[in-house]
């Protein structure tokens, strides 16, 4: 029998979406085989100190994973620890990680960068793929260059917004009719994000999606469908089943994705085979133009007349109960323990970067 490999679970973080990375590291520490990982789980507390926990998925979905039995640990930038340096106690050394830390501090490339340091392989994708696609805006200029159809936008900073949300306003409506969706341009998850229907809304949304980030996006509005699909690979990535979704709120926002289960998932989604071959090889496009690894979701809109609109990646996606990537990859092609074993060897196949 092939020698067990140390996998570290790394959740938790100073970010806005602690609370959704213990739910997903919940499910991923439920998923991982123990005939085959010894699975070592790392949190992260809001305020960003890093314990070793013996904690149960229960107790991490519950965030009362403290309670249990931790330490002092966390990952060594120091390559001759190459893991986990334990304090006062011995430390681990880590064939593989597995980072669920979702938003910023994690998914924005600080994790990747901090695993690269180590040189210990991790499931996600590289540091510079994952600042970029963070990134709104870097992620739609490039796309853009791509020749990736997307939806009209303008970024504006925060520091100006706040000197003269008026003016930012008066640009926008200049150009788009509403309803205008405005966002965090480096913020996950909906985090931020506001349908405005009038001048009073907009200048509030600005000025509420420049409390969570340095940039805000501001983009038209696409009357479309939202279509979600699952990519996974590193240098030949294949794409799921598309999936559409139901929102039971008036557009996807955090709460119907994680804590509202109303929201109504069809997968396969509700289109053609012509449309979902589209959407499925425009989704391997943006894997490609971004430069990801191990794996993303790419979010889309389908409008009635067939157009096929790119919208987002989430280079570290949900892997809650109710969201869209384990689901789509499991009517696809693996589930659970077997998505997990995949999103590992990618982690150390040769073609990754």
């Amino acid at each position: 029998m092939a020698e067990k490999l140390n996998v570290a679970v790394i959740f938790g973080g100073v970010s806005n979406e602690h609370e959704i990375s213990c739910l997903s590291a919940a499910n991923v520490v439920s998923i991982l085989d123990r005939d085959k990982y010894n699975v070592y789980v790392l949190g992260i507390t809001r305020d960003g100190k890093w314990f070793l926990t013996d904690a149960t998925p229960d107790q991490i979905r519950s965030g009362k994973w403290l309670d249990a039995d931790s330490r002092n640990a966390f990952i060594s930038p120091d390559r001759g620890v190459r893991g986990i340096y334990v304090v006062g106690g011995k430390n681990i050394k880590i064939d593989v990680a597995f980072p669920i830390l979702h938003g910023k501090n994690g998914e924005d490339g600080a994790a990747a960068a901090l695993l690269k340091l180590a040189g210990i392989p991790q499931v996600t994708t590289t540091m510079t793929s994952a600042a970029c696609s963070m990134d709104k805006v870097i992620t739609k200029i490039l796309c853009e260059r791509a020749g990736i159809i997307q939806a009209g936008w303008e970024m504006f900073y925060s520091s100006s917004l706040l000197k003269n949300v008026g003016g930012a306003a008066d640009r926008i409506e200049a150009r788009f009719d509403y309803p205008v969706f405005v966002k965090p341009v480096s913020a996950g998850s909906s985090v931020g994000v506001v349908k405005c229907s009038n001048r009073a809304t907009l200048e509030a949304g600005l000025l509420e999606a420049a409390r969570h980030d340095f940039k805000v996006l501001a983009e038209e509005f696409i009357d479309g469908s939202e279509v979600e699909v699952a990519v996974i690979g590193n240098s030949e990535p294949t794409a799921s089943v598309c999936g559409q979704i139901a929102p039971s709120q008036e557009f996807y926002s955090y709460d119907s994705k994680y804590k509202d289960e109303s929201s109504k998932l069809y997968i396969p989604a509700k289109i053609s085979d012509d449309i979902s071959a589209k959407v499925r090889n425009t989704a391997i496009e943006v894997f490609k133009t971004m430069e990801c690894q191990g794996m993303a979701r790419v979010d889309f809109f389908v409008c009635a007349d067939g157009r096929v609109i790119f919208n987002e990646l989430n280079t570290i996606p949900g892997f809650t109960d109710i969201s869209m990537y384990p689901k789509l990859m499991a009517h696809s092609c693996c589930a659970g323990g077997e998505l997990a074993d995949r999103l590992i060897a990618l982690a150390l196949a040769e073609d990754r970067i």
